[in-house]
Formats: C-alpha cells, structure tokens, sequence
C-alpha cells in the first residue's frame, strides 16, 4: 500500500498529457517509482520519451488536481490502486495494457474475485433483458462477480442480476469515477456503491469522451474470466470486448437467438468464429469450470409443460410464457429458439412470439 507521498507521485505522473500507460510503464522500468521519474533531469527523461512529454513531467502544475484525487481517495470506502499495490488485481496484469492507476469505489476485494463479464446491445430486446438479469442472477449465486459497463439496456440488467446475488457486480466506468454516464443510471450505480464496486482508470472529472468506452472495454473483459454476450448487432461495442477477450485469453460465449433479428447476428458472427453457443447458465459454469449450482436442462419438448399448446395462435411475449407454463426465463427462451429455428414459432417485434399455422 502507498503512503500519501507514493500515491501523489503515482497520480501527479498519470495526469501528464499524452504520457499513455506503454511510455507510464516504460518509465517505470527505467526509473522505478513514479518519485524517481519525477526528480529526473529533462535529459535523463528524453532517453525513455519525446522531449514534449519530458516537458510535461517536468512541469509540475498540477498539484491541485492532485490534492482532490488525495481527498477522494481518503474518504470511507475509496481507493487509488497502482501497479506497485499488492491489491491490484492481478488478472489485470496479464493483459497488454494494465492501467497504472485504478479508482476503485464500493468493495475493493471484488477486483480479485472470480468474475464472468456480461455484456450487450444498449437497445436489447425484452427477452434480452431477460435473459441477462436471470443469467448474471445465476453465475451471482455461483460466487461469479458480475462484470460490465454501467451502459442502459444489457448492462444494466446484469448489474442488476449481480446484485441479487452473493458474487455482487463490478460496473467499469469510461468516465472519472465521480461521475456516473448515463445520467439515469444513477440509482444503479447508488447500489452498486453500496453492494459491489465502481472503476475507473480515468482521472476524476473526465467527461464521456467516445474514445474512453473501447479503452474501458479492455477491463471488462481483463477482469473476467470469459465474457459472455447477450445481444448485439455486427457492430456494436460488445464485440470489442468480446475481440479484447479472445486476446486476452478469456473464453468468450454467446447466446444465440433469432435468425430474423439484427440483435442476433452479433453472437451469431461470435458463433461462428468459435464462441461457445450458450442455451443455459449451466453451459457457461461449465466452460469456466463453476461448480455449486445444480444443473438446468432444457425439456424435451414433448415434456415441457407443452409450450406451443400453452401459447396458442395469438401473439405473447416471453413474461405470459412464463406464466402459463411455470417454467424459468432460460427453459422458456431456450425452447422458443428451438421452435423458432423448427419453424414452429415466429418472432415479431415488441418481443413478441406467434405460433406458425
């Protein structure tokens, strides 16, 4: 652990502009502590960086903005974690480029825990909501933090299933810790705080800058153990992170889902380059080796509460499924996918399904 003097070196320096965490790092095995870097002359700093980064760490004009990250740092439940920390996570620093600062508020501990990453379209389908919350709920309860970015739609929902249960959730923020994007996940993040961690490698007070979402995607996936993708559509920003872990070394898994919806064809394309097809939450314990939760299976068909019967020929959405056949949202959206791809159901918008005449 750093005192106050380590860690107002190690923020001072990540506050230059342009230094980047490769030439943060590069300088760090030239000089060792940020310290060092700090007293060292124009001419010894040019050896590892440009002379216009050399200027900048000499400048030394940013001590105010050093004392308030001190002063966040040292209220209750706050933390400022850097590369020399015995508590960084440790999974962080087998990727390419661990950050050199971590803003770390709520649980501390979480970023070294067991963690799956759930992520998704912004713009998920009611089944995909669904489907996130109950299976994050799941990998929850087997002791997986849940792990993702605090966006609307997927990411919500699995914050949400995180919470429920006793692995609690990680929300990696592309923004300054202190400030939550977007602004109506607000309450998300209160319990978040409260339950499970928020974190940011960006210094306080950074705004949403489109750029900082793909470089938080990095942590996501860096903190996990394999990334799991609800929906997306072919270029959405969950098939960044789930690029970033394949790189990573992480197993990336997918649920798959309407051949007629734009929001399948992401986890399709996964599929298709090797990602594991995920009809259950058993399937991604399995993969990531989780035991401790028994098994769901899909029912045969013929034994499963007769579904098509149950549905009629008037369109229903997932919610009146559930309902009518007592079966959980996976059993229910596995074998709707199975009568889809048999032509025996038709997806319609709004997350509707009609039985095929």
């Amino acid at each position: 652990m750093n005192d106050s003097g380590d860690l107002a070196a190690w923020i001072e320096l990540s506050l230059v502009p342009g230094l980047g965490g490769q030439r943060f790092r590069s300088l760090l095995s030239t000089f060792g502590l940020p310290t060092n870097v700090l007293n060292a002359t124009r001419s010894q700093l040019c050896r590892v960086v440009p002379e216009a980064l050399a200027a900048g760490i000499l400048e030394r004009s940013r001590g105010s903005e050093v004392e308030k990250a001190l002063q966040w740092a040292a209220q209750p439940e706050h933390r400022v974690l850097t590369l020399a920390d015995t508590e960084y996570p440790k999974q962080l620093l087998e990727i390419a480029d661990p950050p050199a600062l971590l803003y770390v508020a709520g649980n501390a501990k979480l970023l070294s825990s067991p963690a799956l990453a759930v992520v998704g379209s912004r713009n998920a389908t009611p089944q995909g909501l669904k489907n996130a919350q109950s299976f994050a709920r799941t990998f929850s309860e087997a002791g997986l933090v849940i792990v993702s970015g605090l966006a609307i739609g997927v990411d919500s929902a699995a914050h949400s299933g995180g919470l429920e249960g006793r692995g609690s959730t990680i929300a990696v923020l592309g923004t300054g810790i202190d400030i939550v994007y977007p602004r109506r996940n607000e309450p998300l993040a209160e319990e978040i705080l409260l339950r499970g961690a928020l974190v940011s490698e960006f210094p306080l007070g950074t705004p949403p800058n489109a750029g900082n979402f793909p470089r938080r995607n990095r942590l996501i996936s860096g903190l996990a153990r394999g990334c799991l993708v609800v929906e997306a559509t072919l270029d959405s920003g969950s098939l960044i992170t789930a690029r970033l872990a394949a790189e990573q070394g992480r197993e990336v898994l997918a649920i798959p889902g309407s051949i007629h919806s734009p929001l399948s064809r992401g986890c399709h394309s996964l599929i298709k380059q090797g990602a594991k097809l995920v009809e259950t939450a058993q399937d991604v314990l399995e993969e990531l080796g989780v035991a401790g939760v028994p098994e769901t299976r899909l029912p045969e068909l013929s034994a499963s509460h007769d579904l098509l019967d149950k549905m009629g020929f008037d369109p229903c959405d997932i919610d009146g499924l559930i309902a009518r056949s007592g079966l959980t949202v996976e059993i229910v959206s596995a074998i709707l996918l199975q009568l889809e791809l048999e032509g025996k159901v038709a997806g319609l918008p709004g997350g509707l399904y009609q039985r095929v005449r």
